[in-house]
């Protein structure tokens, strides 16, 4: 099997498009050449100097990052910093570097998913449905190219509504329209008004098909120029947003609700609000710093929200509703890279995926 850097990076983006990544964030292909023949995938939670020399000794010419190790720009690389050596090392042994970050914490199924699997919580639902995802198309066609166009949209996505798919509404009219000297009319003549029975066909879509739905549609179109208009909707997708809330088989004590936190994330430690003699039943979780979703998962009320990078004021936030515990950063998103070897592996089951052996967890414990 002969893949690209493109053709990984493009499997990735079948799960985690790169539309849903927050604003301030810096994902895909960081280093090296998109055409680049791939030997090996290392994948990583970090990117570091040492990753580097685990891809080079194992023979992976594309590391598979989740945090991006470029995330402002850089306006020299002289290897001054741990994030300029390792960018030069990585160019220097031609290797790619590719990052997923919060396109995959915005999926119900990713980096949140993994935390809470490891928790223990079923029937999840996301935290924080991310807005603007919802998107309507509202185009104009003869009544009989109808089905032809519309199945050729429902191909690629479109009329996609939670576990529902091609999802339509039609209303038949008349339109008109004047072909000027240049155009190639499909129906009616030059200089003369004409008027034809159409279909208005409204369909909504992720916004992450846009750019490919739109060509197809011009594509598939019987006509010249393709009458069609691009809404955005209030609605929110079910499976795109940060973080989790679900529940646990059986109500636990806050001490052993923190015991089981402890043990299976691995952590020698844990920072939490007071604790509020409450059964913990139903648990909020976002892997990574999470200390904005707070009052989302009140909101819900959650009996516990388990995140990291909680700053001391935070935990005033519990308003004595709510127990807040940070598990630390890399604890609540360590088990993000097996998630993406999983997936590499289903997707390319004859390929090299590695699962990176070095810990990048920066903070230590006494």
């Amino acid at each position: 099997m002969s893949l690209s850097v493109k053709n990984v990076s493009d499997l990735i983006e079948q799960w985690a498009p790169l539309a849903y990544a927050e604003d301030f964030d810096n994902v895909g292909l960081l280093v090296g050449d998109s055409s680049q023949k791939v030997n090996g995938v290392l994948v990583t939670l970090d990117t570091t100097e040492e990753v580097i020399d685990e891809a080079v000794s194992k023979k992976c010419n594309l590391i598979v990052s989740f945090h991006p190790i470029v995330f402002s720009g850089l306006k020299k690389i002289t290897g001054k910093s741990y994030v300029e050596r390792t960018v030069i090392k990585a160019i220097q042994n031609d290797i790619a570097i590719y990052c997923i970050h919060t396109a995959l914490d915005n999926q119900a199924d990713g980096v949140s998913k993994a935390l809470s699997d490891a928790i223990g919580l079923t029937d999840t639902q996301v935290l924080i449905p991310q807005k603007n995802t919802i998107k309507k198309l509202r185009f104009y066609v003869p009544n009989d190219h109808v089905q032809k166009v519309q199945n050729a949209l429902f191909d690629v996505g479109a009329g996609r509504i939670g576990q529902y798919d091609q999802c339509s509404f039609v209303s038949e009219g008349i339109g008109g329209f004047r072909a000027l000297e240049e155009a190639r009319p499909f129906v009616g003549t030059h200089h003369q008004r004409h008027h034809e029975p159409e279909t208005q066909v409204q369909l909504v879509f992720e916004k992450h098909i846009e750019q490919h739905m739109v060509q197809v549609l011009k594509k598939v179109h019987p006509y010249q120029e393709v009458a069609y208009e691009i809404l955005s909707l209030d609605n929110t997708s079910s499976h795109i947003g940060m973080g989790l809330i679900g529940t646990l088989k059986k109500p636990l004590k806050e001490i052993s609700f923190l015991t089981r936190l402890k043990n299976r994330l691995g952590t020698p430690l844990l920072r939490h609000s007071k604790t509020l003699n409450n059964p913990i039943h139903s648990v909020a979780v976002l892997g990574g710093s999470g200390s904005f979703a707070i009052p989302n998962a009140i909101a819900l009320k959650a009996d516990a929200y388990v995140t990291s990078d909680l700053k001391y004021h935070d935990f005033f936030k519990s308003a004595s509703s709510i127990l807040l515990v940070d598990v630390g950063h890399y604890e609540s998103e360590q088990f993000t890279k097996n998630i993406l070897v999983k997936y590499l592996i289903k997707k390319m089951p004859n390929f090299a995926i590695v699962l990176s052996e070095t810990k990048t967890n920066p903070v230590q414990y006494f």
